[in-house]
């Protein structure tokens, strides 16, 4: 009886240190902005996880030129990474898209970007986690540049993702306020350099802490 008992402490103490050992598992999910352009180790996702410590696992699901617009030119639905962020049962998820969907032949498609986003967050909903979602309003474009447009970000699908995210409930993360005075962090216009990426990731942080 007594060895019994013994055992069963060792399993339930066993079960509490596995417990406190689970990381909470942070998805990263964009476009070129979230997988790094040209920034090696100083993508956002990696800054973060610096940020939220050992407690958390932040993984980058950034995946360059994708839409979020199932019929853009290369829409994230289609990627590995979409279903290795699901597979990977996240505890958050963070989406960082829109800013390729402002391209002309990907926005002739912008009356169905609300229902591909509200159907894009269903996917992260339906996970056994049941993962707290944040979607983020894209940074802003300091110079129209590879088709991407600063008119159509700012005033079509940023209005778009705060509608979605007040019928849908979700939190927002405005980047593009966050990051508005600091255009010459980003080289080219629309990527943001280790320093933009450094006060993504800070902007981020303080939303989910």
């Amino acid at each position: 009886m007594v060895k019994r008992f013994l055992l069963l402490m060792m399993l339930v103490a066993t079960a509490i240190i596995t417990h406190a050992q689970q990381k909470i598992k942070v998805a990263c999910i964009g476009n070129s902005i979230t997988e790094g352009h040209g920034l090696g180790d100083s993508t956002y996702p990696a800054h973060l996880q610096r940020l939220l410590g050992d407690k958390y696992e932040v993984r980058n699901f950034g995946r360059g030129g994708r839409t979020l617009l199932k019929k853009g030119d290369y829409p994230y639905w289609n990627e590995t990474t979409f279903t290795d962020a699901k597979s990977w049962e996240p505890n958050i998820v963070i989406i960082k898209l829109g800013t390729n969907d402002s391209k002309p032949h990907n926005w002739k498609y912008g009356s169905e970007f609300y229902t591909d986003y509200a159907a894009f967050v269903n996917e992260f909903r339906q996970l056994a986690s049941k993962p707290k979602i944040y979607v983020c309003y894209p940074v802003p474009v300091f110079k129209d540049n590879f088709g991407i447009r600063e008119a159509v970000v700012k005033d079509e699908i940023i209005p778009i993702v705060k509608k979605l995210a007040k019928a849908e409930k979700l939190k927002v993360i405005d980047l593009y306020s966050a990051l508005k005075p600091y255009g010459s962090h980003f080289p080219d216009g629309v990527h943001p350099d280790k320093v933009g990426a450094t006060i993504m990731a800070t902007t981020i942080h303080k939303a989910i802490k």
